[in-house]
């Protein structure tokens, strides 16, 4: 495979430091919120992901949808929201940022930012936040290749940027009792071929809530440096991902069950 800077034989693995939350060298639990809603919402979303054990906050401020009618974010007073809610629980946060336009003052807001799948081949996005120092988190596209992945993972480092964090969030495939296809083939192959860590995001990749918990057993035994998932004070109520999202007790259980399994393999 044709790298540069994302080859493993040339860097030993990258550990990407988010206010001391070391990725890359412990397993870190990333929760919250598909999006966010309201500044209740979110807050509670945090106090749980805080209580049970999760290291970083995630949320939607801006969400792209595959409807124009869907529910698209609350944008800048999402992230607002976000701030706060990292005022109030220690934990950092990751957002997504879509438009290449909008990098620099999302960056004032969040720890992480998160590139979706459906922008991973967005270029000029790439090229600017490779212009940052700001961790970065990049989804696998749901058609894309392992190579495709790791060569978008070029573009942020070759601008300078080395915070670079991929994120396995399920394929398309045939199949459609899941919401995507997880593959967690990917969590040894990247290892293989390169030093950038990997999370994996059990939520999306399934769409199940009954589903979450055994694939995120999986990734960690298969060796994945972190998880993301969702966290929702109501989830039936929620304005996306109804069925993928954990209440706070159910979160606290996952983690318990998580946590044991990371402890008895890893010690």
């Amino acid at each position: 495979m044709d790298l540069k800077l994302a080859s493993r034989k040339n860097k030993k693995k990258t550990i990407v430091d988010v206010d001391g939350i070391k990725i890359g060298e412990e397993l870190v639990v990333i929760g919250g919120p598909c999006a966010v809603e309201s500044e209740e919402q979110t807050m509670k979303a945090a106090r749980a992901v805080k209580a049970g054990g999760g290291k970083i906050l995630r949320g939607g401020a801006f969400k792209p949808r595959t409807s124009p009618y869907s529910f698209q974010g609350l944008g800048l007073k999402g992230l607002r929201i976000l701030e706060k809610a990292k005022q109030e629980t220690g934990l950092p946060i990751i957002s997504e940022v879509m438009d290449s336009r909008d990098v620099t003052w999302v960056a004032e807001y969040v720890d992480i930012l998160q590139i979706g799948a459906r922008n991973m081949q967005n270029f000029s996005l790439l090229k600017e936040i490779g212009k940052t120092k700001k961790p970065t988190m990049l989804k696998r596209g749901m058609y894309s290749t392992l190579k495709e992945w790791l060569n978008c993972a070029e573009y942020i480092l070759s601008e300078g940027n080395p915070n670079v964090i991929l994120c396995e969030r399920g394929i398309r495939t045939f199949e459609s009792y899941t919401r995507n296809t997880l593959d967690l083939s990917m969590i040894p192959s990247v290892k293989e071929v390169t030093h950038l860590p990997i999370i994996i995001d059990p939520s999306h990749g399934t769409g199940k809530l009954s589903l979450i918990e055994p694939m995120a057993k999986a990734a960690v035994a298969a060796g994945a440096d972190g998880l993301m998932v969702e966290v929702h004070p109501d989830p039936k109520n929620a304005k996306s991902d109804q069925q993928q999202q954990m209440t706070p007790d159910q979160f606290k259980k996952f983690m318990k069950n998580v946590n044991a399994l990371d402890n008895f393999i890893n010690g």
